[in-house]
């Protein structure tokens, strides 16, 4: 049987998760999406592994959920369609908590549960071939938990506008929602996402974990409870050793630059 997700690390600090069902376009099915999600567990736990790399093998990236899949799923009750559902849910919920970043790198088709997919990670670099869509529409579907991250993203009008319509766009109009941070060239998609997962690798670790925490933890706040978390936040990684080795470090340094 072929391996459903390819799992590498390197010596960088960087571990390389790749979606490996080219032939139904990545397409998410049970089997995949368990496959996945312990990648990301074996990267966690992995204390070589600073920052995780997602990208896929084929023309693209993730067409959404299995058609041969939901073909099966027609006639189940709604508490087995919820547990279903709740598999590619938990999904996306371990990829926040995870406390290492997710860097992910789309190209060809990203959608309906693909472009979901692609919103749970911490930054995207998609090709310039990309296509980004919701179509679930369509056949009268509802990107019901892709929604709650899509929100975050691009606020109600731009999300509603997505979902309602079920287009589809391109990488630059996708980066100025929020879903894509970079729009690179075909061929340097790899190499450049490869070489961003290196840079944050370099960086302290606990930093990284925290900035992802508390940037996820904002969301579901008030404004006056924000700043009291982050002033929390805030004590905790100033007594971490590698806060204050960086900044004797930065201390020293600036000495040096002004004797």
């Amino acid at each position: 049987m072929t391996e459903l997700v390819r799992y590498e690390s390197s010596d960088d600090g960087v571990a390389t998760v790749t979606l490996n069902r080219p032939e139904k376009r990545n397409a998410l099915n049970p089997e995949l999406i368990a496959a996945l999600d312990g990648a990301f567990t074996k990267a966690e736990n992995d204390e070589g592994v600073r920052v995780i790399l997602l990208n896929a093998n084929g023309k693209d990236f993730c067409a959404g959920a299995d058609l041969a899949h939901l073909e099966k799923t027609l006639d189940w009750s709604h508490d087995e369609l919820v547990a279903d559902a709740m598999q590619l849910g938990n999904l996306f919920i371990h990829m926040r908590e995870l406390p290492k970043p997710i860097v992910a790198a789309v190209h060809g088709n990203v959608l309906a549960g693909g472009c979901g997919l692609a919103t749970a990670c911490d930054i995207v670099l998609a090709s310039e071939g990309a296509h980004f869509g919701y179509p679930e529409v369509h056949i009268g579907f509802v990107p019901a938990m892709v929604m709650t991250m899509l929100i975050r993203n691009v606020g109600e009008k731009v999300a509603f506008e997505l979902v309602a319509t079920g287009r589809r766009f391109g990488p630059e109009e996708a980066k100025g929602m929020g879903l894509v941070n970079r729009v690179v060239d075909s061929k340097d998609l790899m190499d450049r996402s490869r070489e961003l997962g290196v840079e944050l690798a370099t960086k302290p670790i606990e930093a990284l974990s925290a900035d992802k925490d508390l940037l996820h933890k904002l969301g579901d706040l008030s404004f006056v409870k924000g700043i009291e978390v982050g002033a929390s936040m805030n004590a905790t990684v100033r007594t971490s050793e590698e806060a204050r080795e960086g900044f004797r470090r930065f201390l020293e340094t600036r000495r040096r630059s002004k004797s």
